[in-house]
């Protein structure tokens, strides 16, 4: 296989004078390439922006699934946050069937699941 003479950055430089106004055939001549290789650039140029835009797209359905676990880890964080400051406030209750109680009604309304 015959190794091209034009570096990437010069074929997307060609591409960009071809997308400025100058004609294609002129383009060709000026540069000493077929028509053909030059719409087979044009083509791969367009295949790889289609890729680009169908990675950026997965990066940001990715990036919205876990800014949503974020915030759903953040208030179990602060549920569980609570619940061990309240025990820590009381080590050992007098009374454990009255300390399960008040700490069931504390966290009755903080639940974060369906």
């Amino acid at each position: 296989m015959r190794k091209s003479k034009f570096t990437p950055t010069q074929r997307l430089e060609i591409l960009a004078q071809a997308d400025a106004g100058a004609p294609v055939a002129d383009l060709c001549r000026q540069h000493q390439i077929s028509a053909a290789t030059f719409y087979k650039w044009k083509k791969e140029q367009a295949d790889e922006a289609d890729e680009s835009k169908r990675r950026i797209k997965e990066l940001e359905t990715e990036n919205a699934r876990l800014k949503k676990m974020y915030a759903e880890l953040s208030i179990d964080h602060g549920i569980l946050s609570d619940g061990y400051a309240m025990l820590k406030k009381c080590k050992r209750p007098s009374n454990p069937v009255l300390f399960r109680g008040i700490v069931g009604k504390s966290f009755a309304g903080k639940s974060n699941r369906g």
